[in-house]
C-alpha cells in the first residue's frame, strides 16, 4: 500500500485534560518554561501513548483550548546529570557503583500551566509498508479511547504531569485569540540528530490550526546531536 494521507476521512478526535502541564520551550536550556498551549509534538506523543503501530503516523490538524490559560511557577530540586545505559549495566554488575544524587542536585524554576484541557483532532498517514486499511487503525484508536485503554500513561509535556482522556464532548473552546509566534512543531530524530521544525502558532477563538509540516528556521541551530529530552 502506498503512503497516503487520509484527509477525506473522519478525523480522530480525543479530549485530554490534567491538573498541570509543561510544554517546554526548547530554547530554554536550564529553566523549564512552557508554551501557553499544547504543542503538536506533545499532542502526537500523547496519541501514541494511547495507540500506536509502525504502520502509520499521526498528523495533528487542530488543537482546541477548552479552559482558560492559567500559569503556575515552582522551584524544585533536580539532578544535573543523567545516567547512560552503559552506566546502568555497570551498576547492575558491580553493586559498589553508585549515583550520588546529593552532589549533583540543583534547584531550577519551572513555569507551567494548570487546569488544562484540550481537544485534539488528527489524521493518520499510512506508511509504505502498511498492508491494512487505515479504517482498521482508526477504529482501534476510537475503541481504546472509549475504554480508557492506553499503551502507556499519557502525559502533558512532562511525564510527571499525567493526562486523562475521553471521547469528544460538546464543550466549546475558549473565546480567546492570541498570536503565540514561533512554536515547536516537531522533532526529527533521523540520522542520529535532532532536527527542530517550527511553525507560526496562532489561536483564533480558542482553536489553533496546525500545518502538516513545520519549517527549519534559516540560520538557527535547529539540528544537534544528543539524546531525547
Amino acid at each position: 500500500m502506498s503512503a497516503q494521507h487520509e484527509g477525506d476521512t473522519p478525523p480522530l478526535v480525543v479530549e485530554v485534560e490534567g491538573p498541570y502541564a509543561c510544554f517546554t520551550r526548547p530554547e530554554f536550556k536550564t529553566e523549564r518554561f512552557s508554551y501557553p498551549v499544547m504543542t503538536p509534538s506533545a499532542a502526537k506523543g500523547l496519541l501514541e501513548a494511547i495507540f500506536w503501530k509502525p504502520e502509520f503516523q499521526y498528523v495533528i490538524e487542530r488543537i482546541e483550548v477548552l479552559t482558560p490559560i492559567r500559569w503556575f511557577s515552582v522551584r524544585r530540586n533536580e539532578v544535573t546529570d543523567t545516567v547512560s545505559s552503559e552506566w546502568v549495566r555497570r551498576a547492575m554488575a558491580d553493586t559498589s557503583v553508585r549515583f550520588d544524587a546529593e552532589t549533583k542536585r540543583d534547584q531550577r524554576m519551572m513555569t507551567g500551566l494548570r487546569e488544562v484541557a484540550y481537544r485534539i483532532t488528527a489524521q493518520v498517514r499510512m506508511q509504505p509498508h502498511a498492508d491494512a486499511p487505515p479504517a482498521k487503525y482508526r477504529d482501534q484508536f476510537r475503541r481504546r479511547v472509549e475504554r480508557g485503554a492506553c499503551f502507556s500513561q499519557p502525559f502533558l509535556g512532562t511525564r510527571e504531569f499525567s493526562a486523562s482522556f475521553t471521547p469528544r464532548t460538546e464543550r466549546p473552546p475558549i473565546a480567546s485569540s492570541e498570536d503565540f509566534g514561533a512554536m515547536l512543531h516537531s522533532i526529527d530524530y533521523s540520522g542520529g540528530q535532532e532536527t527542530y521544525r517550527w511553525f507560526h502558532a496562532r489561536m483564533d477563538s480558542g482553536v489553533m490550526t496546525i500545518p502538516e509540516r513545520g519549517a527549519e528556521l534559516p540560520g538557527a541551530a535547529s539540528s544537534r546531536t544528543g539524546g531525547r529530552e
